[in-house]
């Protein structure tokens, strides 16, 4: 027996998209493999007449489904696993993985996980601080010309994934704690490593970003969030506790 990814779990989430023409060319390669689920975020212009002019045939049902937000987190807050893409690549922007292989990954991941595959505006991709929200990072291999179309690189990435199988069974990946729980830990955890001088005040993300990688390098549960952010209640209540036997 053959497995793949569930497409029903899979969404593409373009991030303030700058020209409605490619939403609906997005729309159509998502139509081509399979996928049905599209997320945009503060589109910079979401003329609807212009996006339908190229979201063809039955590629319309997906825009009149597509779900629109102001902000990234609430877009991506309910999945389990978010895959960032980008061109550029740097030490800022480790664990890249490429489209094929990341298709791999997610047979597991996606029977039981909702996974957003996340794409920047179409003049400078996605940000250090949008990409903090990934697990992992997508980049396509290219030639001397590392930029791609918008819709082309997403029908690159839908393609792998739809093509992809696995003919031994995938042992499922549980339930992951999806981007609003890990959120509300990585800010909790910031709080109380701040207030206790493990990380530099002055420049909190910097040192975030060392943690966040650490506590992705395998998915985090629910159950485990809710370990990290009793151990972080602890903290806050014991040092609370030496406050008050200093005063005088």
């Amino acid at each position: 027996m053959q497995y793949k990814v569930n497409l029903e779990n899979i969404g593409i989430v373009l991030v303030e998209p700058q020209i409605p023409e490619n939403i609906g060319s997005v729309a159509r390669a998502m139509n081509n493999m399979g996928l049905t689920r599209l997320v945009v975020v503060n589109p910079k212009n979401c003329d609807l007449s212009r996006v339908l002019k190229t979201a063809t045939g039955s590629s319309i049902d997906i825009i009149e489904e597509m779900e629109v937000y102001d902000d990234l987190l609430e877009a991506i807050g309910r999945f389990q696993y978010v895959v960032g893409t980008t061109a550029r690549i740097g030490a800022l922007r480790p664990a890249l993985t490429r489209p094929r292989e990341l298709a791999q990954e997610l047979i597991p991941i996606s029977q039981e996980n909702l996974v957003a595959l996340m794409f920047g505006p179409e003049d400078r991709g996605l940000s250090n601080d949008e990409l903090r929200y990934c697990y992992t990072i997508g980049t396509i291999p290219t030639g001397r010309f590392s930029s791609l179309n918008l819709a082309h690189a997403v029908l690159i990435f839908c393609y792998e994934i739809f093509m992809v199988t696995r003919e031994t069974e995938p042992e499922p990946i549980p339930r992951m704690a999806n981007k609003f729980e890990l959120e509300g830990m990585y800010e909790h955890l910031k709080q109380v490593l701040t207030k206790i001088g493990f990380i530099d005040p002055q420049n909190p993300e910097h040192w975030m970003l060392n943690i966040r990688r650490f506590l992705s390098q395998r998915p985090l549960r629910a159950r485990d969030v809710r370990i990290i952010r009793g151990i972080c209640r602890q903290i806050d209540w014991y040092t609370g506790q030496i406050n008050k036997q200093k005063k005088p």
